[in-house]
């Protein structure tokens, strides 16, 4: 066989021989470079979206321009931001001022829409000290001129006036909340420094304190804003933990926003 007859059949073989397909490489990196944008995309919204809730929860709620306020959202945020509803956001604060009270609050708002309306639901918790207690319950009979915690219970110490005079009184009672309502239940009555059933001091002091004995409801209805209804309360070391219950539509509703009224 000469050369060049050689030279023609190897190139005749060479021609023959498939080319690799490139397009499955092309396809990965594709989805490679969009798996890092969605990733960045996703970086993105998580810091710039706390910056605009915060913005928009000072201003709603005429909170101080400097009001610190922790927010984080749950899930992946870009399906969320696309569908214009954020699935859950939770806010936190070390210290708030809220209608009458102040105290650190922790609340999960569920259903949240990013172009305005009202949430789907919302709950949380308020901690208040023993000084913002005393103010929530101020409106009591109770005689209080100082109040301790002792978990679960709350021990208001005063004096009770018989017969024109002061007489030292320690009660003990058990907070608790029902229908929006503080409710004090009397645990233990010390007067003058004797420990007394409710019969003793019915027989000792007669009606006069007969109001110690008998559970003790305080409307705070005044000191919350009305779109927010308090479901529980317990003493939890230093501190009083109210459970509270948030309307939905109070990001939209002025009138929940403002203070509610007692009965």
């Amino acid at each position: 066989m000469t050369e060049n007859a050689v030279v023609t059949e190897r190139t005749a073989m060479t021609q023959q021989k498939p080319r690799r397909a490139r397009w499955p490489w092309v396809l990965l990196i594709v989805v490679v470079v969009i798996a890092a944008l969605a990733v960045a995309a996703e970086f993105l919204a998580r810091s710039i979206l706390p910056g605009i809730v915060r913005g928009i929860v000072v201003e709603q709620l005429e909170l101080p321009a400097d009001q610190q306020l922790d927010v984080e959202a749950s899930g992946i945020l870009l399906p969320q931001l696309i569908g214009g509803k954020l699935d859950e956001l939770h806010l936190s604060t070390e210290s708030v001022t809220i209608g009458g009270i102040t105290g650190a609050a922790d609340v999960t708002a569920f259903g949240v829409p990013l172009q305005g309306g009202d949430l789907t639901d919302a709950r949380g918790t308020v901690r208040i000290d023993q000084n913002q207690f005393t103010a929530l319950v101020a409106a009591s009979d109770l005689p209080i001129d100082e109040i301790t915690f002792a978990a679960p219970d709350v021990t208001a110490s005063g004096s009770l006036a018989i017969l024109a005079l002061p007489i030292p009184v320690s009660l003990t009672v058990t907070p608790s909340a029902d229908a929006g309502e503080l409710v004090l239940t009397p645990i233990e009555l010390q007067v003058a420094g004797l420990t007394l059933n409710a019969a003793q001091i019915a027989d000792r002091f007669g009606d006069a304190a007969a109001q110690l004995t008998q559970p003790q409801r305080v409307c705070i209805a005044d000191q919350l804003p009305a779109g927010l209804t308090m479901t529980g309360l317990s003493i939890e070391g230093s501190a009083a933990i109210i459970d509270i219950d948030v309307d939905g539509a109070i990001v939209t509703d002025q009138s929940l926003q403002d203070n509610g009224v007692c009965p």
